[in-house]
């Protein structure tokens, strides 16, 4: 058993769509490995919508009989996937979570990488991100396309907003309550991808840190308007960055 862990309350942020085959594989590993942490209550909150019509909703319903530990979330009126992120942290701050861990389903994100989080957190940062580009990071079965726009992406918003970490697009988070709380008050503008970047510059001046993932087959592709959304939020942060100064 790990020490340290007995008095924080976790929350598991998920979002799930069209995920039958793995979901119940993916929440088990996820939950068995906080399991040896000690942690005094662990919650999965597992956001779901109408995008999902493969019946991943009613596995999710059948395990939740068992899973004490399982959430489901069900949110009708998410627009877009930005919503479905949104929905989960409100619900685990609802909870009082004391971390909220962000980690996206149908192993792209590995729950095997999820130790280097809480053993990193646990020493005082308020957020710890997950990285595919720093020393022991991993970007596997994805095009070169889409690895391209995530690292020049990176250095672009580094070099725009001064901020630091070397992966700037990557979900897979951790976060303290009170962080997320300071950087969900900012109000998050992107409608897509590109909201993970501007969740990391508004965290920028809180301790932080980036710790390597190995990231695979990633679900979804990068079309035209997700890159303009991000064009277009990341001069919005630039602009705000010159006048007022964005980070928390």
């Amino acid at each position: 058993m790990k020490n340290g862990y007995s008095s924080i309350d976790l929350g598991i942020v998920c979002p799930m769509a069209n995920e039958i085959t793995t979901a119940e594989k993916f929440i088990k590993d996820v939950l068995a490995t906080c399991s040896s942490y000690n942690f005094y209550a662990v919650k999965i909150f597992v956001v779901v919508d109408k995008v999902s019509t493969d019946g991943t909703i009613g596995l999710l319903n059948i395990l939740s009989e068992t899973i004490s530990e399982l959430e489901i979330v069900y949110a009708p009126e998410n627009t877009c996937v930005v919503d479905a992120y949104i929905r989960g942290y409100k619900e685990a701050l609802k909870f009082n979570c004391d971390w909220i861990l962000e980690i996206d389903a149908g192993f792209s994100h590995q729950p095997d990488d999820i130790p280097i989080f809480f053993e990193t957190m646990i020493e005082g940062y308020d957020c710890v991100f997950g990285s595919r580009f720093c020393y022991g990071g991993k970007f596997s079965n994805g095009s070169f396309k889409r690895y391209l726009i995530s690292r020049v992406g990176s250095v672009l918003t580094n070099f725009l907003l001064g901020t630091r970490l070397r992966d700037m697009t990557s979900g897979f988070e951790l976060f303290s309550n009170e962080a997320l709380i300071k950087i969900l008050k900012k109000g998050i503008h992107s409608r897509g991808p590109f909201f993970q970047t501007e969740i990391k510059t508004y965290a920028h001046r809180f301790r932080i840190i980036d710790v390597p993932i190995r990231y695979q087959s990633p679900s979804h592709k990068i079309g035209k308007s997700a890159l303009k959304d991000a064009a277009f939020n990341l001069w919005r942060l630039f602009q705000l960055r010159l006048h007022h100064d964005v980070r928390v």
